[in-house]
């Protein structure tokens, strides 16, 4: 198949999903496309059945916003018609479910049929999808769409909730490349940061008050007060300013490293031995089954799809959203001895079978087929 996928090329969540997606079909022989305003971070270098095509969009001064949902629309137009596309997947639905539909009918008018498989990441449904204005665009757009699909059950229910959808919503959870050996822990890395007896405990995100930074910080102030350890702070965004001036409050700027920015997180993740994820909602988590593949147990709130990821007493604990006495408690259990922790780190690496990238695409395969032969 040729197959066109549009997403946000950033360090988010839907942006890693669908690139990762695209570089595994690419794998498995379908020729992919990739249309967006910048090259994937998680693209790297060139591979085989791999294309990427850049929407430029206009500076024209008549236009205080600039119109990226039109260009990108006529660029989908272009790459279906030359390069001779089967389907369409588009990752989250603002703005690229509607760009897809009008690019479909675009394509119509000139007797070209493109179907398009709409995907749900998450705040294109439960931030930005619940704001009135957004609401009739994201409804009717649901309902063209040749197939939808959401990231968790969570997600999929929210949306039911939100939306006047009558489409069918299948989920297809995110998924991971699991490793078939091990690990070897880099120990002279890891006295970069830490003795070997104390632990290091491991957060990564995009900085935003949804993720609660500041309960990790208060959760890991706890956890050190009763067991010398480190935290490694992975991202950056909004909340970052006021989480170092919280950290020299709490005087634990010599046991926390901010890290900004990282590529390739499974290296500082590889060196963790717990992983916090305190948010106040997560349709999904893929953050914690990043941890989780590299076996690293995870310490979370118990919102949206995380409890379909981590599972309470098996690969981690999950608590109820600002409970940080609670997330301390089960950090600190984890942590108590050697024998505990890896019981907890065997538990997260079999957990990840489940999302074994390899069982994943194939279901999109199948959704593609059964939307190709409608």
């Amino acid at each position: 198949m040729k197959i066109g996928i549009v997403l946000y090329p950033t360090y988010g969540g839907s942006g890693v999903v669908a690139t990762e997606l695209g570089k595994s079909l690419a794998g498995k022989g379908h020729e992919i496309h990739f249309i967006t305003y910048s090259q994937p971070v998680r693209l790297g270098s060139f591979r085989e059945n791999i294309f990427y095509h850049e929407v430029r969009v206009s500076n024209y001064p008549l236009f205080e916003y600039e119109p990226y949902e039109t260009v990108l629309a006529s660029e989908m137009v272009d790459v279906v018609k030359h390069e001779g596309l089967d389907i369409l997947h588009v990752h989250y639905a603002i703005p690229h479910a509607s760009a897809a539909f009008m690019a479909r009918q675009i394509l119509k008018s000139q007797g070209i049929n493109i179907p398009f498989v709409t995907t749900l990441h998450g705040t294109d449904i439960t931030l930005v999808g619940k704001d009135p204005a957004f609401e009739p665009v994201i409804t009717f757009c649901l309902n063209e769409s040749d197939a939808v699909t959401a990231v968790s059950e969570s997600l999929k229910n929210d949306t039911y909730k939100h939306f006047s959808t009558t489409r069918e919503i299948k989920v297809i959870p995110n998924f991971i490349p699991v490793q078939h050996k091990v690990s070897v822990m880099n120990w002279d890395l890891r006295r970069r940061y830490a003795p070997d007896d104390e632990p290091i405990l491991c957060h990564i995100s995009n900085f935003r008050k949804v993720k609660r930074v500041q309960d990790v910080l208060r959760i890991f102030s706890k956890v050190n007060e009763l067991k010398n350890a480190r935290l490694l702070l992975v991202g950056d965004g909004p909340e970052r300013y006021a989480l170092e001036e919280s950290c020299r409050e709490l005087n634990l700027c010599d046991r926390v490293v901010f890290l900004g920015k990282v590529r390739d997180t499974q290296q500082v993740l590889e060196l963790a031995d717990l992983f916090l994820l305190p948010s106040e909602t997560e349709s999904f988590g893929l953050a914690a089954l990043e941890a989780m593949a590299v076996g690293v147990p995870v310490i979370s709130s118990n919102t949206g799809g995380i409890p379909e990821v981590n599972v309470h007493g098996v690969t981690g604990f999950l608590s109820n959203v600002g409970d940080v006495g609670d997330m301390a408690e089960n950090a600190l259990h984890i942590l108590r001895d050697e024998e505990t922790l890896n019981m907890f780190r065997k538990n997260a690496l079999e957990r990840v079978k489940e999302f074994d990238i390899e069982k994943i695409v194939g279901r999109y395969e199948e959704l593609y087929h059964e939307v190709l032969n409608k």
